[in-house]
């Protein structure tokens, strides 16, 4: 069941969506090399408590997830890419770091995800998350009323396929409002003209991730790390969104500021 958002829900949603963007960009000039997992954690951990927000990870618990998720942010380094689980690691020079966050603050949820390169960034490594970040922007502006869910998936898999990276279906974006996780579920690949037509007052999670050489991805043995099976570098890039009756609101755009780019140094 798809739950339509009225235009005062969808400015609730902005308001969280605004917060998580505003963390993601703090964390985005506190990841530096020598900097601990542990601390970018606990920095959002800090933020969330003065917010009076609540972390939507804490206490996860899907059937794939290995018992509940006991993080309020997934922090994954270079190979991994999804679900990671911050613990006692020091970034270093070159390192790839992806930062996924979703909170709820009074009932209404937003989620965003972006990929950082700590230190001396690697041509290759720019180019990969420069792939997710048009995948997104492609899929956003296929999210408009009256197209279908498979006009969206179509154009980040456009996009990816262009860049020549493999592109994995078993995760992907999802509905999302006053839970984390509600229908639809949004594929990386698609045909257009298939599937849902989207409507005003939908909200979306639109959330392209690629490794650079492999659509197949193995587990850590936490149970949740989720990393590219062949060892290649990965890249995530994601927005809630709103479509409504003439735009597609992006509910989770960070502000612009001179450091926010895809390299830390």
């Amino acid at each position: 069941m798809i739950e339509l958002k009225s235009q005062a829900e969808i400015e609730r949603m902005h308001v969280t969506g605004q917060f998580v963007a505003q963390i993601l960009s703090e964390l985005g000039d506190l990841a530096d090399v020598g900097v601990n997992l542990l601390d970018l954690e606990h920095h959002v951990r800090d933020r969330i408590r003065q917010r009076g927000a609540e972390s939507c990870y804490w206490d996860y618990a899907p059937s794939f997830g290995k018992g509940p998720f006991r993080n309020v942010i997934c922090l994954s380094v270079n190979d991994a890419v999804l679900h990671g689980l911050p613990h006692d690691y020091t970034l270093g020079d070159g390192d790839v770091l992806t930062m996924d966050l979703a909170v709820g603050i009074d009932g209404w949820v937003a989620d965003s995800a972006r990929t950082i390169i700590v230190g001396t960034p690697a041509e290759e490594d720019l180019r990969l998350i420069r792939a997710t970040e048009e995948a997104l922007v492609a899929g956003i502006e296929a999210a408009r009323p009256g197209n279908r869910l498979g006009d969206v998936s179509a154009a980040i898999e456009a996009v990816a396929s262009g860049y020549g990276y493999p592109i994995n279906t078993e995760f992907g974006g999802h509905g999302l409002g006053r839970t984390m996780h509600e229908d639809p579920h949004v594929p990386n690949r698609g045909r257009a003209g298939r599937g849902l037509k989207l409507r005003a007052g939908m909200t979306l999670a639109l959330e392209p991730w690629l490794a650079a050489t492999t659509d197949r991805i193995v587990f850590d043995p936490d149970g949740w790390t989720i990393r590219s099976a062949d060892g290649s570098r990965t890249a995530h890039s994601e927005h809630t969104i709103a479509i409504t009756e003439d735009s597609t609101l992006v509910l989770t755009e960070r502000q612009p500021h001179h450091a926010d780019s895809a390299h830390r140094s």
